[in-house]
């Protein structure tokens, strides 16, 4: 699948976010996040990654359960390295249970 055919598949996960995407969306929206820009859903070569700053190529990714030693998560995070981009993966209980360490998270890959 390239890119293009990615779009409408990008734009129906970003109506369809779930509450967790949608809790770490009012931070890293609008430039709220140490000013940067983030977007969500936004494709890179066959995958769409959930939140993405491209000026410090960093990709945030948060897994529910159905990514617990995904097979599939290893090649695409494998790609993904291999274009020059960083991952960071959370677990939705992160964002439920401990919002503030994983801002501190991402605040500090930025500052890298």
């Amino acid at each position: 699948m390239r890119n293009k055919e990615l779009i409408p598949i990008a734009r129906k996960l970003r109506k369809k976010q779930t509450p967790e995407e949608a809790k770490l969306w009012y931070f890293l929206r609008s430039r709220r996040f140490q000013n940067y820009k983030f977007r969500r859903q936004f494709p890179i070569g066959q995958y769409v990654v959930d939140f993405i700053c491209l000026s410090k190529r960093l990709i945030i990714e948060l897994d529910g359960g159905q990514h617990n030693q995904s097979a599939e998560d290893v090649i695409r995070d494998k790609y993904l390295n291999c274009q020059n981009f960083t991952i960071l993966r959370f677990w939705n209980n992160d964002v439920n249970q401990n919002l503030e360490s994983v801002l501190d998270k991402i605040y500090t890959e930025l500052g890298t």
